[in-house]
């Protein structure tokens, strides 16, 4: 961690928070000598600048920091890496930054992925008092930065049977349970497509389950995506499009992410969180394109692709979770490419069947400055993927609304009267910006989390 919790700031620098707006107001009432070295170095309090103030012996006495505002989650993220080592705390000069959003914003500017390549310095430390609102920013961290881990984590490191390992870890460390459901016992258990897709690497599939929580209390239901790697399979991707595969199991960490944050906090929920896990591999006994699987719900999936292989064996585990009758599920996935053509790297997309949910959620996103963005659930879309010897295929006839066909594909295996949210999701950041470097990242969580609490708290 690099933020204490202490009540004294004594041999902490002090960093004034500043916007452009509150600069202007301030920088009269500075020492000229302040306002002169603040012009030179150009400093006006533009977002994510930072100036560093000497004193009269040389050293560091005081660092200027601008910011979009006081509230913004990654108010303070340009610093940690940037400021010289040392403790630095808060002045009650220029913005009140929250202890929520300062220490949210100072753990994610800290964040770097050093498992294998060492950190070339330590991020600085930031001394804040302790508290509530305190402790839920950290918490909020912590999950965010576990989430990037996983994706970050090259498949070699992060196969079916390390994910598991993880979430087993997640359950532990909060009093849940953890159980697995692995190789040829998915068919001894009725999860065939979960085992078709990954029945040809060397790497066992696997359902992983993990619950928590007190049975009184409402069942919430998470299910992400756990493609380890992807290689597409016998309809094989090209190199590019395979280079960043490892992080086809972004919504299983994105999911792992949003339970972490929900037991942390305690959410007065049960708590099912479901991942299948697999690698969609190339051997002589993968799946192959115009096979027909037998699905857990019953209805046969025809393989139009075996490169669409997230909604093949996310149909199980969305069937699987309907079955306990939860109150809400939420579906997490890296799950097409024609999302991130619509919407970008930054803009998960939403699928609900309610249009007030939709816009619910749309507000709060960016409210949280967390965004996702409503797509519909268009219904005379179905007849792309029906198929002519089976229930469905999992693909569409052709490139067109390729993220609605895949919700719509999923949709079959959740009841018409279950509430349900699907996310297609990129986590993955493709250009740095503060306190989100490039790589794995989390996305919607905080939203998804603040939605449960307003829907779940009372």
């Amino acid at each position: 961690m690099h933020v204490h919790l202490k009540k004294s700031v004594a041999h902490a620098t002090p960093i004034v928070v500043l916007d452009r707006a509150s600069f202007q107001a301030l920088a009269p009432k500075m020492p000229k000598a302040t306002r002169n070295w603040l012009a030179t170095v150009g400093f006006v309090g533009a977002p994510d600048t930072y100036a560093l103030l000497p004193g009269d012996d040389g050293k560091l006495k005081k660092v200027f920091a601008g910011v979009h505002s006081a509230q913004h989650p990654f108010a303070l993220s340009a610093l940690p890496q940037a400021l010289p080592v040392g403790k630095y705390h808060l002045s009650d000069e220029g913005l009140s930054v929250p202890t929520e959003q300062a220490a949210l914003s100072w753990e994610l500017g800290s964040y770097l992925f050093d498992l294998y390549k060492p950190r070339k310095r330590e991020a600085a430390t930031l001394v804040l008092p302790p508290g509530l609102n305190t402790e839920r920013g950290l918490a909020l961290a912590t999950a965010i930065n576990a989430t990037r881990d996983l994706v970050n984590t090259p498949a070699e490191h992060m196969g079916p049977e390390e994910l598991a390992q993880a979430a087993e870890l997640v359950a532990k460390h909060h009093g849940g349970k953890f159980k697995q459901i692995v190789g040829d016992a998915l068919l001894k258990h009725n999860f065939p497509a979960i085992h078709a897709v990954g029945r040809a690497a060397s790497r066992a599939p696997r359902l992983i389950e993990l619950t928590w929580g007190k049975p009184g209390h409402p069942l919430l239901s998470l299910v992400g995506k756990g493609v380890c790697f992807d290689s597409g399979g016998l309809d094989i991707k090209g190199a590019d499009g395979m280079r960043q595969m490892k992080k086809d199991m972004g919504g299983a960490a994105n999911a792992l992410g949003l339970a972490t944050m929900i037991m942390t906090l305690k959410l007065p929920v049960r708590l099912q969180v479901l991942i299948p896990a697999v690698e969609n591999a190339i051997s002589g006994n993968a799946y192959r394109p115009g096979d027909v699987i037998k699905s857990r719900k019953g209805l046969h999936i025809e393989i139009g692709n075996t490169d669409a292989e997230g909604r093949v064996v996310l149909a199980d585990a969305l069937a699987y979770a309907a079955e306990h009758k939860p109150e809400l599920i939420i579906d997490l996935a890296t799950l097409t490419g024609a999302a991130r053509v619509a919407l970008g790297a930054q803009l998960p997309a939403l699928f609900t069947r309610f249009m007030d949910t939709g816009r619910e959620l749309v507000d709060l996103g960016l409210k949280q400055d967390d965004p996702l963005w409503h797509m519909p659930l268009w219904a005379p879309y179905q007849e792309g993927i029906a198929s002519s010897i089976g229930d469905i295929v999992n693909t569409g006839r052709n490139a067109l609304a390729g993220a609605i066909n895949a919700a719509l594909f999923l949709e079959h295996f959740v009841p018409q009267q279950q509430d349900w949210l699907h996310i297609d999701l990129f986590a993955w950041n493709d250009q740095a910006r503060p306190g989100r470097p490039v790589g794995g990242e989390a996305q919607t969580l905080r939203t998804l989390l603040v939605y449960l609490e307003e829907r779940f708290a009372n």
